[in-house]
C-alpha cells in the first residue's frame, strides 16, 4: 500500500476519534462542585470532675479491729450496749438518718423525723428576764444523760466501726442527692462548724414567732427563735449546741474535737 493513502487514513481516523471525544465532552454535564465543608461541632466539654477527697476513710478502715461484728446494728450494740441502743437510737435505715442529719446540721433546719437519735424527753422552757424571755437554764438538765452517753463512747472504736461500714453511709449520701460527693468530707466540715459555735456568756434571749393564721399551734414552745439575728442565723447544729447550755456545749465540743482527730488521723 502506498504510504501516503495509509497516512491519510490514519489521520482521518484520529480526527474522527478526537471529534467524537470533543462532542461527548461537550454534552457531559460539568462535575458537581465539591460539597461545602460541614462544620463539626466541638466535642462536649468533659463533665466537671468530682472534688478531690480530702479525708479518705480507707486508712481508717484498714485500722479496724479484725473480727468486728458483721452488721451495722451489731456494731452499734457492741459499741454502746443494747440498752443504750434501744433507748437513744433510731436504728431503722440508720445510715440514711445519719447522713441526712449530718448534712442538715450544717444548714438552717434539721428535721427531727430524720434524726438517728431519739429527741430528749421533756419540753423546751423559757423564763422571764425583765421585759424579755430567755432560755431557762434548767433546759440543760434534759441533755445530761445524752451528753454522758456521748462522753462514754471510745472515739477510736466509734470511728473504726464507722469506717468498717462506711460504704453504707457513702451510698446513702449519694442517694440523698450528692453523687460524686464524699460523705466523710461533709462530716468533718460539719464538725468544724459545730466546733466554731459561739459560746453564750448567758442564756440567750428568745422570742415567739408570729402565727400566720387563725389557729395557733398546740405546742407553742416549738415556736421560739433566738432574738439576736446573728444567733438565729447560725446553722441548725450550732443552735442545738447553744440550747444544751454552756456546760454541755463545752463537753460536747471536747468530744467532737476528739472524734475529728480520729476521723482525720493518718494511720
Amino acid at each position: 500500500m502506498n504510504p501516503a493513502p495509509r497516512l491519510a487514513a490514519l489521520t482521518a481516523v484520529a480526527l474522527a476519534v478526537a471529534g467524537g471525544v470533543y462532542w461527548w465532552l461537550g454534552r457531559t454535564p460539568a462535575p458537581a462542585p465539591a460539597p461545602a465543608p460541614v462544620a463539626v461541632a466541638p466535642p462536649p466539654a468533659p463533665a466537671s470532675a468530682p472534688p478531690a477527697i480530702r479525708h479518705p476513710v480507707e486508712a481508717l478502715a484498714a485500722a479496724s479491729a479484725p473480727g468486728a461484728p458483721a452488721t451495722l446494728n451489731d456494731s452499734l450494740t457492741s459499741l454502746l450496749g443494747r440498752k443504750a441502743v434501744l433507748s437513744y437510737l433510731q436504728t431503722d435505715d440508720f445510715p440514711r438518718r445519719v447522713v441526712a442529719t449530718v448534712d442538715n446540721l450544717g444548714r438552717s433546719h434539721a428535721a427531727p423525723a430524720l434524726w438517728p437519735v431519739n429527741p430528749v424527753p421533756g419540753r423546751f422552757t423559757v423564763r422571764a428576764k425583765g421585759d424579755a424571755m430567755v432560755v431557762d437554764a434548767d433546759n440543760a438538765g434534759r441533755y445530761t444523760a445524752f451528753v454522758q452517753l456521748v462522753e462514754s463512747v471510745d472515739a477510736r472504736e466509734a470511728v473504726a466501726m464507722y469506717a468498717a461500714h462506711y460504704a453504707q453511709f457513702q451510698r446513702a449520701y449519694e442517694d440523698l442527692g450528692y453523687p460524686g460527693r464524699y460523705f466523710n468530707d461533709r462530716l468533718v466540715d460539719v464538725i468544724d462548724e459545730l466546733l466554731a459555735t459561739p459560746t453564750a456568756g448567758a442564756m440567750p434571749e428568745v422570742v415567739l414567732t408570729e402565727v400566720k393564721g387563725p389557729v395557733a399551734p398546740a405546742r407553742p414552745w416549738v415556736r421560739y427563735e433566738y432574738a439576736d439575728p446573728k444567733v438565729e442565723s447560725l446553722t441548725a447544729g450550732q443552735k442545738m449546741l447553744l440550747r444544751t447550755g454552756p456546760v454541755n456545749q463545752k463537753r460536747l465540743k471536747a468530744k467532737l474535737a476528739e472524734f475529728r482527730r480520729e476521723l482525720t488521723a493518718a494511720r
